[in-house]
């Protein structure tokens, strides 16, 4: 694999009344079994998205995600739910309770010198809801590049501020 960084493409979304399907494609110049461990493996998502406490990889299995970090209120959110797709180093999909609702990862053989991870997110909500997760799911990506090349986010020093400026070209790019 190659040490050209990715770049993060802006996330798509459709929308059908309040439901609403998220969409990013990641060019990652990583191994298939680095990118899994990281988006389908207790040890592996802590370092980009969320502490997973139950977690049970299989279908039907159990799983809690605890976002390490918080949100405007201080407060971290926590989404429990079952795993509801699981083909090893190809496709790991949760669907959790309350807002979070289906989380997609889709792994493609590797290509030349990446790996294709499709990601969706399915769920219910709000025009700024849909706007928050476009931009949150798009911060985490960048966590996930960089604890693909070994440096795992310390949630201790987040802050919302990329998130924000994420938010905001999300919002002008719609204008």
């Amino acid at each position: 694999m190659t040490d050209a960084p990715p770049v993060i493409e802006p996330g798509t979304s459709e929308t059908h009344g309040d439901l609403h399907t998220l969409r990013f494609v990641l060019r990652l110049p990583h191994p298939v079994p680095r990118v899994w461990a990281a988006v389908a493996s207790s040890r592996g998502l802590p370092g980009w998205l969320a502490a997973a406490d139950p977690f049970e990889p299989r279908v039907g299995g159990a799983i809690t995600l605890r976002w390490l970090n918080t949100g405007p209120e201080g407060r971290a959110t926590v989404a429990s739910g079952r795993v509801t797709a699981w083909d090893v180093e190809r496709v790991a999909e949760y669907t959790l309770e309350g807002i979070h609702g289906r989380i997609r990862f889709h792994l493609e053989p590797p290509r030349g010198d990446h790996v294709l991870l499709r990601f969706t997110n399915g769920f219910r909500g709000d025009d700024e809801l849909r706007l928050d997760c476009l931009a949150g799911w798009h911060d985490h990506f960048g966590y996930l590049v960089d604890a693909l090349d070994g440096y795992p986010a310390d949630w201790s020093k987040w802050t919302p501020v990329r998130w924000a400026g994420l938010r905001e070209e999300y919002v002008a790019a719609e204008r």
